[in-house]
């Protein structure tokens, strides 16, 4: 910033060194020549100019007022140049509530330098009327271009500045969402998975000697659940880690495609799990799909946890929507508010959907809806 005002100020400094240069010849093709007086006013007229960027209705006013007297005195030929130049400088600044305050201004240092140019010739100055009239309006013309154009450009860089700031916001909201998705995809998979482990952990120890080759079924189950779960909470956190949308070779979730090996392993672990599909199957959207898998996952998790032992899962494909509803005889009262419904509730809602999970006459239900 400070190396851009030093610049502008050797800019404005030659342009005054040139405006006197200029002003000197004018006055010597005058009719009175060269004199100390004339020079001094060319130099007050002129060197003003290094600050017109700073006060350029104030160096205007000046230097139309020295103009005015070098032509009076001098009978200098041409146009004033300094005025003109300060002009330009005013027209690029002045705002709209200031504008007729400075036209004003300028229409008096107009006539100023008319009458001097009068008294200088001692005639009407026709010619000289007609002259700076159309020199200064085109000059502020000219300078008010140059300020619509500054404007467009200053907007155009907080056009920029501003679509940056909300693609950073929408970034941030994106990676605060998917960091939520992950936490309830860790949330559900642990969940899950530590519900079968410790019911085959239990049915091992109790088979261990009576049934050894249940024992080692048992076992075996949960060492495949064990694996299976820890890659996919690896794949989770890989996703966390990187800070991406998931795409970056990383397997999504499981779907719907998924929910015979879930249900397989809670029949395995000693849930009595029915299924029902009603309406023809077909592929889903990713998103919906990946939370139809985890309600009815998490559905069937708190079964296991808090129910009777058995669970029923309906899946029925409408023309706009998926529906799925679990239910389980319910072992002991809830009020359906605990952290796993509240996760399924806000998958279906961030999907436009829904999902109640109410107990009555011994039972538990949840049911979703999640709109295609």
């Amino acid at each position: 910033m400070r190396h851009h005002a030093h610049n502008e100020l050797v800019i404005d400094g030659a342009i005054a060194l040139g405006a006197f240069a200029l002003s000197v010849v004018l006055v010597v093709a005058g009719d009175d020549g060269l004199d100390a007086l004339s020079v001094v006013l060319a130099a007050l007229s002129c060197f003003p100019l290094v600050y017109r960027r700073r006060a350029p209705v104030a160096v205007f006013a000046f230097t139309g007022i020295v103009t005015a007297i070098l032509r009076a005195v001098s009978a200098a030929a041409g146009p004033p140049v300094a005025p003109t130049i300060a002009l330009f400088s005013v027209a690029e600044t002045t705002s709209r509530a200031a504008l007729p305050r400075v036209l004003a201004l300028v229409v008096l240092m107009l006539v100023a330098h008319l009458a001097g140019a009068g008294i200088a010739t001692d005639r009407f100055p026709g010619p000289e009327i007609a002259f700076g009239v159309a020199l200064w309006g085109g000059t502020w013309l000219a300078g008010e271009r140059a300020r619509i154009r500054r404007e467009r450009m200053a907007e155009l860089r907080e056009r920029a500045e501003r679509a940056e700031r909300e693609a950073e916001r929408e970034r941030r909201l994106a990676a605060a969402e998917q960091r939520m998705r992950i936490a309830r995809d860790l949330h559900d998979s642990a969940g899950h998975a530590i519900n079968v482990i410790l019911v085959h952990a239990g049915l091992g120890r109790l088979k261990t000697e009576s049934d050894p080759a249940a024992a080692r079924a048992a076992f075996a189950t949960i060492e495949e659940v064990a694996r299976e779960t820890v890659g996919e909470i690896d794949q989770l956190v890989k996703v966390l880690r990187e800070d991406t949308d998931g795409a970056n070779g990383v397997e999504p979730p499981p779907g719907i495609a998924a929910l015979d090996g879930l249900l397989a392993r809670h029949r395995a672990a000693g849930l009595d799990v029915t299924m029902t599909l009603r309406g023809d199957r077909r592929p889903l959207p990713t998103s919906t799909d990946r939370a139809a898998y985890r309600i009815v996952q998490e559905a069937l998790t708190n079964a296991a946890r808090h129910g009777d032992g058995s669970a029923a899962v309906t899946l029925a494909y409408d023309a706009d929507a998926v529906a799925i509803t679990v239910t389980n005889p319910a072992a002991r009262a809830s009020n359906g508010d605990g952290h796993g419904i509240i996760g399924m509730r806000e998958r279906a809602t961030l999907l436009g959907g829904s999902l109640q999970a109410q107990a009555g006459n011994g039972r538990f239900e949840v049911h979703a809806r999640l709109p295609l």
